[in-house]
């Protein structure tokens, strides 16, 4: 078996035995002793030995109260220092005769195919130029670390890069590895798990950290790279003002079932967006006026700055004026409305074009050199994040519009807007839509659920358009639905254009998604009011927890295709907003090849999806990552965008029917059919403990009911905990199943190998199935499920076995990831840590539900520490 890399395994082992060290100073040698029965009991028992297993429940069953928090600590702070050492890992220094990693070369080595393949030097810079990808940044209810511990985990990282010299001296060394000492101490010291929910507020100053800490670096080395890769393949440029990856936010926008997302919340996340990017240019301008001490300079910034010694000083602290000034009033807006005034800085022309002036001159002055330093990095942020840091989308579901309306024709004596059928609702909405009056009277009253629509609405004609994304409908299913969200913003003052979006969720409004948008597209009048493309959402999600992965991801195929086809015959651009979640359940999986499997046409230069929580993290925590990560994003957009997969050949498209058919058959007929189904969930996860959890500012449910009303975060989150991953592969058993028996493995084999959608599906199964352990879930059944319902269980766990056989059939291969050792080890070595962080959920589960109350005590928080543990070692986890 290939081992993982001795750097990776030393860099481990070194952070393993400095957590031990800090452990022992703490509770003394006799509890690492314990910890390391644990772990070798466990390491036995993952080999076969019974002796090892039983030692391991053995120990665990030993253990007292006041040891069950540290020792779910222990093993959990393990996991997370295993996560910093793997992410390092791909980042570190690579020898002269190691290869890059494919991250790093992707677009090199892209940009030479397509030079080789025969597009012109000139269309390749343009298109990469004209590239539009958005990344939309998510709270995520599933990121149970602390900021303050994430910050230290980078701190951690940036040790190992520290570590990362041969020629290093035994005091240097020895300095570094102190520091980290101190570092894992604090970890360790530190308490892991919030006490309270965060607010949408602190969920959005998490997000601009990211950018501050990680982002505000990369992007710059990320377009210099890129540039750099472009020069090469064809001798042209970028573009200055070239973004390629901008990012927006939901983070303190979804109001989507969450309450505690308000129009103050909303206004108070695009005030702090606007503090938090003026001080960041801040910092760079008092850098570049440090810098930029050249007297001589083109007559153009001569005529723009006047007479002056240090004429780039002088232009640079104008700009640094105006910015302290847009500082200021953004903080001061935080307590009162207030207007900006004249030297607030209101558009990202203003932020540019002083950069530009110096720029420019430095070029024209034969200081070229100079230009493409600090000060081009300056350039490639402003660019990017403008003056608003990222664009606030505004999410709110369809019914909450539909009710707001019904308040208002009731009010006006015109009938109730809910009665009405598609056609009547269009028609009024449409004459409301070119009517110039106001559709309300000033002295209306509205009730508080309307008045809270009206007052958003009011938020978003209030800000500035380069602040504000797009209008993202949840549950949406008709044009009525987006004419809606127009006339509510219409009424509320908003006079110039916002991408008003439809989320397709379920798998029949998946289906519906072409005609619909065939509708709204031959309105009278809707086109005058769409500048730009047509965006339309596709959920991921919902559309998993409604059908089964087998059937959502054909329905979101489809979809895709028809709205293409549509929009073409229309003649009007579109623009394909993927709602993603981390893990394969919730549409997630490698972004790579993600994007190269979508429909032909599907990504025509532009793509804009989702990134979550523990993602964001994971992806973007670093810089060096954040690089990466940005770097497989463009090469995937140009590549799907110049080459695009071929489209399904008919024997393909009925196959995959024909597994759609039969795998949301199989699904529902567990999730939604069988009577014991929803009880089993309850008592086999801890789906209901995880919604008492602080770990998101959203709740864990729409409203009440059973599985139909939980979120698909918490639904996938809970499933993921016990690692039987039901949602992720459930249906696709029978699916597959049924094809083999109708001898269609050739084709099955055949789709796998021509067709990139099909192939990434079934890599993404094979994926989760390596992560999936029925001999864990069968370990909760055994703790926490009632007698009657364990049949239900062992029948699940039989399915998984049936799905991972057939998986292994079609790979032809006789392990999961026996193409991929080195994961497949990974997953091992972590599943060493992994199995007793289960074994005490499960007994804690067992506890604190024999207790009417847990809150802040050692068993709430113990167990809590169990669940960030195993989200830690499974990563992908909602």
């Amino acid at each position: 078996m290939a081992e993982i890399d001795a750097r990776l395994r030393e860099e481990v082992h070194l952070l393993g035995e400095l957590l031990g060290d800090t452990i022992r100073t703490q509770r003394g040698e006799a509890f690492v002793d314990k910890i390391e029965l644990i772990r070798t009991g466990s390491k036995a028992g993952r080999k076969g030995s019974a002796a090892g297993e039983q030692q391991l429940r053995e120990t665990l069953a030993s253990l007292a109260d006041d040891e069950l928090l540290p020792v779910a600590r222990a093993f959990n702070q393990f996991l997370n220092l295993a996560n910093i050492a793997e992410q390092y890992h791909r980042i570190r220094r690579r020898r002269p005769d190691e290869q890059a990693p494919f991250e790093n070369r992707v677009l090199d080595e892209l940009l030479q195919r397509l030079k080789a393949d025969g597009h012109k030097p000139e269309h390749l810079a343009r298109q990469l130029g004209r590239l539009d990808i958005e990344l939309v940044l998510t709270a995520h209810p599933t990121e149970v670390a602390r900021r303050t511990l994430i910050q230290k985990y980078d701190a951690i990282a940036a040790q190992l890069a520290a570590l990362d010299h041969t020629d290093l001296s035994t005091a240097e060394r020895g300095r570094i590895q102190a520091q980290l000492r101190q570092l894992i101490a604090e970890a360790w010291h530190t308490e892991e798990i919030r006490r309270s929910r965060p607010s949408p507020v602190d969920e959005a100053k998490w997000g601009f950290a990211v950018i501050e800490h990680s982002l505000w670096q990369a992007v710059p080395n990320f377009l210099r790279r890129a540039d750099q890769a472009l020069q090469d393949a064809t001798g042209l440029r970028l573009p200055l003002e070239a973004a390629p990856i901008r990012f927006a936010s939901w983070m303190g926008g979804d109001r989507d079932g969450n309450p505690n997302v308000t129009a103050q919340v909303s206004r108070e996340v695009l005030l702090l967006a606007r503090w938090m990017a003026s001080d960041l240019y801040l910092r760079d301008v008092d850098r570049l006026a440090a810098e930029l001490s050249m007297q001589q300079a083109s007559d153009e910034l001569r005529l723009h700055v006047g007479v002056h010694p240090e004429p780039y000083r002088a232009v640079l602290k104008q700009l640094r004026e105006r910015l302290r000034a847009t500082r200021t009033w953004a903080e001061a807006a935080l307590a009162e409305p207030l207007p900006p005034g004249p030297e607030v800085l209101h558009d990202s022309r203003e932020l540019l074009e002083p950069l530009e002036f110096c720029y420019h001159s430095l070029h024209a002055c034969g200081m070229g050199v100079i230009a493409e330093g600090a000060l081009l990095d300056c350039l490639r942020r402003a660019a990017t994040f403008g003056l608003f840091l990222v664009r606030l989308d505004i999410r709110q579901d369809a019914a909450r519009h539909a009710a707001a309306l019904t308040e208002i024709t009731d009010y006006l004596g015109l009938g109730r807007y809910d009665e009405w059928d598609e056609d009547a609702r269009t028609q009024f909405l449409l004459r409301e839509l070119d009517n110039r009056r106001p559709l309300l009277p000033t002295h209306h009253r509205p009730s508080a659920e309307t008045a809270e629509v009206l007052a958003t609405c009011k938020v978003v004609a209030g800000a500035p358009a380069a602040s504000l994304g797009s209008y993202v409908i949840s549950m949406a299913g008709a044009p009525s639905d987006v004419l809606a969200v127009q006339l509510l913003l219409k009424e509320a003052g908003l006079q110039r254009p916002i991408r008003v979006v439809p989320l397709f969720e379920t798998l029949a409004d998946l289906d519906n998604a072409g005609p619909a948008i065939d509708r709204l597209l031959g309105l009278h009048g809707y086109r005058a009011r769409l500048h730009g493309p047509q965006e339309v959402m596709i959920g991921y999600s919902d559309s998993a927890k409604d059908a089964g992965t087998t059937a959502a991801a054909w329905a979101q195929y489809r979809a895709q295709e028809a709205l293409v086809e549509v929009c073409r015959q229309h003649d009007v651009e579109l623009l394909l907003f993927h709602g993603r979640g981390g893990t394969v359940g919730r549409g997630g999986g490698p972004a790579h090849a993600a994007i190269l499997s979508q429909p032909p046409g599907s990504v025509a230069g532009r793509f804009r999806t989702t990134e979550q929580g523990e993602m964001i993290r994971f992806k973007f925590g670093l810089a060096d990552l954040a690089e990466q990560n940005l770097n497989l994003y463009l090469a995937a957009v140009l590549e799907a965008t110049l080459i695009p997969p071929p489209a399904p050949e008919p024997a393909w498209r009925a196959a995959m029917e024909r597994l759609a058919e039969e795998g949301v058959t199989a699904y529902r007929a567990v999730v939604r059919e069988h009577p014991q189904f929803v009880e089993y969930f309850r008592q086999a996860t801890p789906e209901q403990e995880l919604g008492r959890l602080p770990l998101g500012s959203r709740p864990a449910k729409r409203r009440a009911g059973g599985v139909e009303s939980l979120r698909a975060i918490p639904w996938i989150f809970a499933w993921t905990q016990t690692r039987l991953m039901l949602p992720a592969w459930l249906g696709w058993e029978a699916a597959l199943g049924n094809a083999l028996k109708r001898g269609e493995q050739p084709l099955l084999e055949e789709m796998r190998e021509r067709w990139p959608f099909f192939r990434t599906r079934i890599d993404m199964l094979e994926m989760v199935l390596a992560k999936a352990d029925s001999s864990i879930a069968s370990l909760y059944d055994d703790r926490l499920v009632s007698d009657e319902l364990r049949p239900l269980g062992a029948q699940l766990r039989d399915l998984l076995s049936q799905c991972c056989s057939i998986v292994l059939g079609l790979t032809g291969q006789s392990e999961l990831f026996a193409h991929s050792q080195e994961t497949r080890e990974a997953i091992t070595v972590r599943n060493i840590y992994l199995d007793p962080l289960h074994l005490l959920q499960a007994e804690l589960l067992a506890r604190s539900r024999q207790r009417e109350s847990l809150v802040d005590s050692p068993l709430e928080q113990a167990l809590l520490v169990s669940v960030a543990g195993i989200a830690a070692g499974l990563r992908n986890t909602g």
